[in-house]
């Protein structure tokens, strides 16, 4: 696959740093690191550690960790859970978007070059600005929306087969690897919900107990929103859980192509 673009406002032109481990020698490894603070007004430049793996747990988020606790503590980035399910230290490594948590460190060969997520607004550092992506988000509603009164005393109820149409659905973690990947989102971000937002929209979509499929469909029907899709799959080449928002996309379509049959 080929690399992915850098964060929207990036020149590389600052000099970079070099840093050692203070554990010593051992199995080494060097980590290229994206730097920025908009604080400072200085250009954004790369920094590079040499980290001895002996000292080092096995994934890449385990790296930033060490390198923030001992080496460098001004370096900053997302991370919470440390097992692939908050979607917070989503990142680029090596050119591949992904978790830093379940991305192993020998899954690289030699030096591992580490950015922000690509053609998004940086915070600092590795810190994307997701504040559009969230905007986004919460335009689709992704909530049961119902007319009927709930059942007295008990919940919507769903059969076992309405219940497996969620399953590839559900499981996304909004980590935004997905559309920071995609090249259409990358050119019209500003009205094209992107593959993370779109396959949220399908969940609602393809759930039998939502009861506004009509309002979802026409609030989606838009040159820009939903149809700047055009299956170039890196959305599921790169999904850290496995998923395919093409699909989801494809079958939304369908949808709306149905209704104007």
């Amino acid at each position: 696959m080929a690399e992915f673009a850098l964060p929207k406002n990036s020149k590389i032109k600052g000099k970079g740093r070099s840093f050692k481990d203070p554990a010593g020698p051992g199995r080494t490894r060097s980590f290229k690191i994206y730097r920025y603070d908009p604080e400072t007004g200085e250009n954004p430049r790369y920094d590079t550690y040499e980290l001895n793996l002996d000292a080092t747990g096995p994934m890449v988020l385990d790296a930033l960790l060490r390198i923030k606790n001992d080496i460098d503590p001004t370096l900053t980035f997302r991370r919470s859970c440390r097992e692939g399910i908050c979607g917070s230290c989503s990142m680029n490594m090596n050119g591949r978007n992904g978790l830093a948590c379940t991305t192993a460190i020998e899954d690289y060969k030699g030096e591992v070059r580490i950015t922000p997520l690509p053609h998004m607004d940086v915070v600092k550092d590795l810190v994307p600005d997701f504040t559009h992506f969230f905007a986004q988000y919460a335009s689709i509603q992704p909530w049961l929306k119902t007319v009927t009164p709930d059942p007295s005393g008990k919940e919507r109820l769903q059969s076992p087969e309405d219940r497996a149409k969620l399953d590839g659905l559900y499981e996304c973690i909004l980590c935004a690897c997905c559309s920071s990947s995609c090249p259409s989102y990358w050119w019209n971000s500003d009205r094209f919900l992107g593959p993370a937002i779109l396959l949220q929209a399908y969940r609602w979509l393809a759930d039998s107990r939502d009861e506004m499929t009509g309002e979802r469909l026409d609030d989606l029907e838009d040159p820009f929103r939903l149809y700047r899709c055009h299956t170039i799959m890196n959305c599921a080449n790169v999904c850290p859980k496995g998923l395919n928002p093409a699909k989801a996309i494809a079958e939304t379509k369908k949808l709306e192509a149905e209704r104007i049959l």
